[in-house]
């Protein structure tokens, strides 16, 4: 059973062979081969290669067009900022949308048209092309709650939550029609399974999230999987309070972060859900020991049980020791089962 394999058995509940690995790894992996995070942004070469070669040296079941969130609303005429060694940023204080008229004359970007998106289609037809018969190609797009924040700006956008209902309607619905159209492109350059990224939606309250922002989400996963594509979401943060409405909305596969039990995220998402973390970021990954890694790893797996794949909460941090990585990597290729209980 090769990594594509694997995945997809997981995803459709068949047996699989050892427990799969997941991990984001853009930092970690441009420093792999030398690279710096600008480079990885705005190059598709340079962000496949850093890709291909960390899944191969670390035995990764999938590679990523995972980069930035700055993708979508870049091309929609955002005002970004960019660094050497840090992820591109939004420039709040000159937002797009400091002006909610401007929305009625947006349109959704060509992500086929040379810019931000359709970089990242490059590098998805190149990750297809290098590995998609033995790996999981994963394309990105950012959710409804985060596109909304990248135009409007953070603050701006929680007080809309009360001072607009009306407006953030139509800003989500908006957001999701371009999700759906770069979700397209990068189907057809040969992913199969989209990561969407919502990070602000961890900011709100569980009404605020089951009203305002979950449709939106179910709209976006109903209109992903009649384009064939395996979804998985992906919110940074402390998310504990909207498992259960998490689990709800159809993504096949659902990311917790360090913040969030894995024994609530379990009993609140069901038996079924496929969960995939929650090793912690900087205190076990990039400050542990490998022993601590492997530790946190089998409290991740005997927590979430069959339906799991191994992760850090988010991002592993570019700094973390690769004897460390080497540890996360060796626990999954070694784990056929969920691990006994621990005697009490």
């Amino acid at each position: 059973m090769n990594s594509r394999e694997r995945i997809l058995a997981l995803i459709d509940h068949r047996p699989i062979d050892r427990v799969p690995l997941m991990p984001i790894t853009m930092m970690f992996a441009a420093y792999r081969i030398g690279a710096r995070r600008l480079q990885c942004v705005t190059d598709y070469r340079v962000l496949a290669e850093a890709q291909l070669r960390t899944a191969e040296r670390f035995g990764l079941d999938f590679v990523s067009c995972i980069s930035d969130p700055a993708r979508e609303c870049a091309d929609l005429g955002a005002k970004i900022r960019f660094f050497d060694d840090q992820p591109p940023a939004f420039v709040e204080s000159d937002a797009l949308l400091a002006n909610k008229s401007v929305l009625s004359r947006l349109k959704a970007p060509d992500p086929l048209g040379g810019s931000r998106m359709h970089d990242r289609v490059q590098a998805a037809t190149l990750l297809k092309e290098k590995a998609g018969a033995d790996l999981i190609v994963e394309g990105w797009i950012e959710g409804p709650c985060c596109m909304a924040a990248n135009l409007r700006g953070i603050n701006a956008l929680m007080l809309d939550f009360y001072d607009d209902p009306a407006f953030v309607e139509d800003l989500p619905a908006f957001v999701t029609e371009v999700a759906i159209v770069f979700a397209r492109a990068q189907r057809d350059a040969g992913v199969d399974l989209m990561g969407v990224g919502d990070a602000p939606a961890s900011l709100i309250g569980r009404q605020l999230f089951e009203n305002m922002i979950a449709p939106w989400h179910v709209k976006l996963v109903e209109a992903l999987r009649a384009l064939g594509l395996k979804t998985r979401s992906h919110i940074c943060g402390n998310t504990s309070k909207i498992c259960k409405p998490r689990a709800r909305i159809g993504y096949y596969i659902v990311g917790i972060d360090s913040q969030v039990s894995a024994e609530l995220a379990r009993r609140d998402m069901g038996p079924d859900t496929i969960i995939l973390g929650n090793v912690p970021t900087v205190a076990v990954m990039e400050k542990g020991t490998p022993d601590d890694v492997r530790r946190a790893a089998a409290s991740c797996h005997r927590a979430l049980g069959e339906s799991f794949i191994l992760s850090a909460g988010c991002e592993i941090p570019r700094t973390t020791p690769v004897a460390n990585m080497d540890a996360l990597c060796e626990y999954a290729r070694t784990q056929q089962k969920s691990p006994e209980p621990l005697a009490r």
